[in-house]
């Protein structure tokens, strides 16, 4: 649109300059609306030739107002979709990630009876920071190259392999250096609680932690990446699929690697902890050769120098959920069943709306600007459900979230338990729990995006980190007062 415009010295070019306005208002509020309704942007009009003498348009940019600021020639690369196509993209891997948090639940439910759980408490604390952590990087990575493959930067095998190569470096990197941040969290916030532990549980968590994040870190991001590029290429909207299938997927990975590492380490920590040493050691000197990889793309780039804030700081997040899950895995039955599976698809269904709004708002305005016709605070009704663009995608995943977690709990509880033991007041609690942490989670997605836009920081990189430890922290509290409330009832989970 700023084609149109060039700077006025004469009354007659003000004058051209005011009906143009008007004519590229009049376009982007049906351009807004449209895309409100999952539509394309009507094309732009004929254009009125400027005036002789017409300059710059830097003396008249005052004159021009956010709301006229949606570049809507850039809206046709977003994907158009309709209700219906939009609930079958997310319904399909919501239901296929859901396998994966099901997986997470049974396996910690299982792995909460092994000896070095039993013996190295702490653990219970790093699982949720650790599991956070592999989540956040993931479904960041996905965002970012979810949102490259809608504006058409993922038409070349030579952009891909680049892509590929500096983004699979950059995760390297923080996950070695997040992932000792977790155990050093894990280990201190045990020995604030419980005393100082033995020097050998502490390198034994340490080399678990890191070996954990980054060789599932790898592997699933290596597979994230072909579904991006398959899914580009067939027509589907990667946002709807992507960040479904890497957090799910990636919480029962994480968890399965955690847990075997731990309990192989565990048989040898009394007399080859040295081990553990070299282990730590070895992927630290690793540092330097993925860092100057990271370096050889822009986009990865800025990543590596101002994107550790959003992962440090929702590595904290999630480790206070972690504390929580310390505390009452021992009070409640079944509870560590459950968990995951809430806070999972909390974190998903917060992922997909954000690498939606991250799209749309690299689509259609420019970075640090926010158009009129989605601003950032809205009420949670307008947020949700009806008022915004990203409301429609924000009450299909309300909609879908209910009967799916309903499925999940009862079939979470059959594989735990070999019958059905889910009461209606235990269901009833449990829907309750899901419905509040979703519909906060997703408006605090609309916001946080909105905010980091405005900072001009990248959503992709800066909101998914802070949704799902958000979501994890506050699944985690909203489970275990469900869980007292049950007990307070005489209708507790799993008791007699």
């Amino acid at each position: 649109m700023a084609s149109w415009y060039y700077n006025s010295r004469t009354t007659s070019a003000v004058a051209d300059m005011d009906t143009e306005l008007h004519l590229g208002y009049d376009v982007m509020v049906s351009s807004a609306e449209t895309l409100a309704e999952g539509g394309q942007a009507p094309p732009l009009p004929p254009k009125t030739p400027p005036s002789p003498g017409v300059g710059s348009l830097q003396s008249m940019a005052s004159t021009v107002t956010s709301s006229d600021l949606l570049p809507y020639h850039y809206a046709s690369a977003l994907p158009k979709e309709t209700w219906y196509w939009l609930s079958l993209q997310v319904a399909v891997p919501f239901l296929i990630a859901g396998v994966g948090t099901i997986g997470a639940g049974i396996l910690l439910g299982e792995v909460e009876e092994w000896e070095v759980f039993r013996h190295i408490k702490a653990l219970f604390i790093l699982v949720p920071a650790l599991v956070g952590l592999k989540g956040n990087l993931d479904t960041c990575l996905a965002s970012r190259l979810c949102t490259q493959a809608n504006l058409g930067n993922l038409a070349s095998w030579k952009n891909i392999w680049k892509l590929f190569l500096c983004n699979i470096a950059l995760v390297q990197v923080q996950s070695i250096v997040a992932s000792l941040t977790a155990a050093c969290f894990a280990i201190t916030v045990s020995a604030l609680m419980d005393g100082l532990p033995d020097y050998r549980h502490a390198l034994l968590m340490a080399a678990s932690a890191v070996t954990t994040a980054t060789t599932a870190c790898f592997v699933l991001d290596t597979l994230m990446i072909v579904l991006i590029v398959a899914s580009h290429r067939l027509g589907i909207n990667p946002d709807n699929v992507v960040c479904l299938m890497a957090g799910s997927f990636g919480d029962i990975v994480s968890l399965s690697v955690l847990s075997t590492l731990s309990s192989a380490f565990f048989q040898i920590h009394e007399t080859m902890w040295w081990m553990f040493i070299l282990i730590i050691v070895g992927f630290v000197l690793m540092l330097p050769l993925w860092m100057w990889l990271a370096l050889r793309h822009k986009h990865t780039a800025v990543v590596l120098r101002q994107g550790w804030t959003p992962v440090l700081s929702a590595l904290f997040i999630s480790g206070l959920g972690g504390i929580v899950l310390d505390k009452v895995v021992g009070d409640f039955k079944g509870f560590v069943v459950f968990n995951p599976i809430v806070n999972g698809i909390g974190g998903n269904l917060a992922s997909v709306q954000a690498s939606r709004t991250a799209t749309m708002l690299h689509a259609t305005n420019p970075m640090g600007v926010l158009s009129d016709y989605s601003p950032m605070c809205v009420s949670p009704f307008r947020a949700l459900f009806y008022g915004v663009p990203s409301a429609k995608s924000a009450r299909i995943l309300i909609a879908i979230a209910l009967p799916g977690q309903a499925l999940f709990a009862f079939v979470a509880d059959y594989i735990h338990n070999g019958v059905s033991t889910i009461t209606a007041e235990f269901m009833t609690a449990y829907l309750v729990v899901v419905l509040v942490q979703v519909m906060i989670i997703l408006y605090l997605t609309h916001v946080l995006a909105h905010f980091m836009w405005r900072r001009k920081l990248d959503p992709d990189n800066s909101t998914i980190p802070y949704l799902t430890a958000c979501a994890d922290l506050l699944g985690t509290i909203l489970l275990a007062a469900a869980f007292m409330l049950l007990r307070l009832n005489h209708t507790p989970y799993g008791e007699d």
